[in-house]
């Protein structure tokens, strides 16, 4: 993973036909999706269950661009050996999952994979500070995990803007994660961002058979910022 600052469209797999999930990710990526990002949830950090490592491992093949997996689990600590054996080129966790992010984040990237930190919407931007050197993406969540399709939260687009200041020209992405569309990426792209999670603003109206939309929406995201 070459570091650049270019916006990168990254499809969340949590809205698309999850019987379907090595050609779909097939097809989103045919149609220019920069990375794929895998929301992991356990029903205890955040109310829903997703999937786990099996499932990572299982579409690790089909995925040619980035991994990118969100771990919205607690504790983190016990599972990021078995992401990192799935496949994740980035493993991302929540600042809120335990009390030790410290350690999290350094192991994490001693697995050899990208570390990245994630920040809930009523989390300020200065929660990142102390951490900034020990990570390689800072994961802005623009709504309440759990689960797709949800509001975007506006007052968000401010901690982006304070959090690119804090970086400053450390090679950490920003990501945004929640209610991206044509008409948010152009915001939070504005403050700084250039890694842009969207589910259902991305798969909606296509399929594996019909996947045109995809590519469609995809452009229209970027086209947007």
């Amino acid at each position: 993973m070459k570091f650049d600052r270019s916006v990168k469209i990254a499809p969340s797999i949590l809205s698309a036909d999850f019987a379907n999930f090595g050609a779909e990710i097939q097809a989103v990526e045919a149609q220019g999706a920069d990375w794929i990002h895998v929301d992991v949830m356990d029903g205890h950090f955040v109310p829903n269950i997703t999937f786990g490592p099996a499932t990572c491992a299982a579409i690790r093949p089909h995925i040619k661009t980035v991994m990118d997996v969100h771990l919205m689990i607690a504790p983190v600590d016990p599972y990021i050996q078995a992401f990192a054996d799935a496949g994740a080129d980035v493993i991302t966790a929540h600042v809120e999952a335990g009390p030790h992010i410290h350690r999290t984040l350094q192991a994490i990237r001693a697995t050899g994979a990208k570390a990245g930190l994630a920040l809930n919407p009523g989390t300020p931007a200065e929660a990142a500070a102390p951490l900034l050197d020990l990570v390689d993406l800072i994961c802005v969540m623009t709504v309440n995990p759990g689960f797709g399709g949800q509001k975007f939260i506006h007052s968000c687009v401010q901690k982006v803007t304070e959090l690119r200041e804090m970086i400053g020209d450390r090679e950490v992405h920003i990501e945004i994660d929640g209610g991206v569309d044509p008409s948010t990426a152009p915001l939070v792209a504005a403050a700084g961002a250039d890694v842009l999670v969207a589910g259902s603003a991305v798969f909606k109206g296509g399929s594996v058979e019909n996947p045109a939309p995809y590519g469609e929406n995809i452009r229209a995201i970027r086209a947007s910022v």
